[in-house]
């Protein structure tokens, strides 16, 4: 009997090893099942309340087009307009948005006036400036078109004279952006100079904002003593191409590209989203524990694996930006400090799930997706927690560090795991210059940044409130010893005078 319970208690610990053991790597290796969550502090996935519910898909037949929509590629949110390039049908649709639940079709673009060929050929994203003039990235017909709000023909862009270019290269515009000044930044496939930009009149002025170049110390190496044929199959030391870009409201491009690999991703040797300015430097912040890429974990699960694959981006007025994962179906938020505020979606056939997404637009905080596999725009509408979020991020940028707080309480009270809730009400009570509770929230949540400058605050008001007890403590250890040392000093001149005058005797 002995025998069997020491035999039984060896075999349970055998198990309870060999879980310990397994158990972290199987939850590594788990691909996320929820549909909306985040990623905390320790890079575990945590459920979340969803941040955004669907408000309606809209079909071919629910728009009413005779003709069904055909590998739609490109979406823009002019005012209440919306913006579809029904890139197979070589045309755009306008639709008008009643409401976050209907959106009607105002007029077919399939054509314009003023110009020989009036027609496009594949046409993949337009915009439209201040002034109403419409851009359009006519990729079939190698050009960018410019027509007024009338659609007259004015111009058009075509291939950019450089000597670095291949002059047999077809030029394919693809996605473009406009500035105030109705400069055009366009970009266009087999060219990785970066976006090509063009002055108001046409005139190429460069290109912008190249990815940044990695490589292997050893592969270049390598490629020095490597034969032609060897060094032609090996990968060229070249910058990616961008997939697409949004201008914000301040002017700034945000620019990205699904083409990264998970090492460079993870060892920061690449950026899947950046935020490019006149100059053309990224000036995106990454202050997030995680990198601005999507999903941390990118192990292989319903047959799909690798990095998220971000095809489009649309940036909110308060800063927020959303990136689209063509990859896994997903929408990732951010802040203005790259922290992620939330992640959803996933792929499938029911609603606020997707096929193949490409495009991404936002009204208000409302954001349209459009599907290119299901030929379908979906709206999504944020939920009570969504709306809090935005609340509270709002209130603080208008100074209401009071209500912010509240804000972030209730959205606390709906999900205890969010770290942006913590940190947000921490930086609400940094600016009430309450610094004790402010270092509190911050440090629940490990905010190293946020927690330096409250105790920084803290300490300093400290200071000042005991500035008399200090000084007396300064003057006491000072003046303490002074004063000992004084009073030994006349104690042994009392005792020498005393011995000099009896020796004298």
């Amino acid at each position: 009997m002995t025998k069997k319970r020491i035999l039984a208690a060896v075999a349970a610990s055998a198990v309870c090893l060999f879980t310990t053991v397994l158990m972290p790597s199987v939850a590594y290796a788990k691909e996320n099942d929820s549909y909306t969550y985040n990623i905390d502090y320790w890079g575990d996935v945590q459920d979340s309340p969803d941040f955004y519910t669907v408000s309606s898909v809209f079909t071919s037949s629910d728009l009413g087009l005779d003709v069904k929509m055909k590998s739609p590629e490109g979406l823009f949110m002019y005012g209440d307009l919306l913006y579809v390039c029904d890139t197979g049908n070589n045309r755009i649709l306008e639709l008008k948005r009643e409401s976050s639940e209907k959106l009607t079709l105002q007029r077919i673009i399939d054509s314009f006036q003023g110009a020989d060929n009036n027609t496009f050929s594949g046409p993949t994203d337009v915009a439209i400036s201040e002034e109403g003039n419409f851009f359009i990235a006519d990729k079939g017909n190698a050009r960018v078109l410019k027509l007024d709000k009338d659609l007259n023909y004015l111009m058009e862009f075509n291939k950019p004279e450089d000597n670095t270019l291949d002059k047999d290269l077809t030029f394919q515009p693809s996605k473009l952006a406009i500035d105030t000044a109705e400069r055009v930044y366009c970009i266009a496939s087999g060219i990785n100079k970066g976006m090509i930009k063009y002055e108001s009149d046409g005139t190429f002025s460069g290109f912008v904002g190249a990815t940044k170049v990695t490589f292997d110390f050893a592969d270049y190496i390598w490629k020095k003593f490597a034969t032609q044929a060897q060094r032609a199959q090996m990968e060229s030391f070249v910058p990616t191409e961008y997939d697409n870009i949004y201008m914000d409201y301040e002017g700034f491009v945000y620019a990205c590209t699904g083409a990264v690999t998970r090492e460079d991703l993870r060892a920061d040797k690449a950026d899947a989203v950046r935020k490019i300015n006149l100059m053309g430097n990224d000036i995106l912040v990454r202050n997030g524990e995680w990198g601005v890429y999507g999903d941390i974990h990118m192990g292989s699960g319903g047959g799909y694996e690798g990095p998220s694959y971000f095809s489009d981006v649309t940036v909110f007025e308060n800063d927020i930006y959303i990136c689209l994962d063509r990859n896994r179906g997903r929408l990732f938020g951010y802040d203005d400090q790259g922290r992620m505020v939330f992640a959803c979606g996933s792929n499938g056939n029911m609603d606020g799930y997707f096929r193949r997404p490409v495009a991404i637009e936002h009204y208000g905080y409302d954001v349209y997706v459009l599907d290119t596999l299901d030929c379908a725009i979906t709206g999504f509408v944020p939920t009570e927690f969504g709306s809090l979020v935005y609340q509270a991020m709002d209130q603080f940028d208008q100074g209401d560090y009071e209500a912010s707080g509240a804000s972030w309480q209730r959205v606390m009270d709906l999900n205890g795991n969010y770290d942006l809730a913590y940190i947000g009400i921490g930086r609400a009570l940094l600016r009430q210059e309450r610094y004790k509770e402010a270092m509190e929230y911050f440090e629940v949540k490990y905010d190293d940044e946020n927690y330096s400058k409250a105790f920084k605050q803290y300490r300093k008001e400290w200071v000042e409130d005991h500035i008399g007890i200090i000084v007396a403590v300064i003057l006491v250890l000072f003046l303490v010893p002074l004063g000992i040392g004084r009073i030994k000093a006349i104690r042994h001149e009392i005792d020498t005078a005393d011995i000099f005058r009896y020796g004298q005797q």
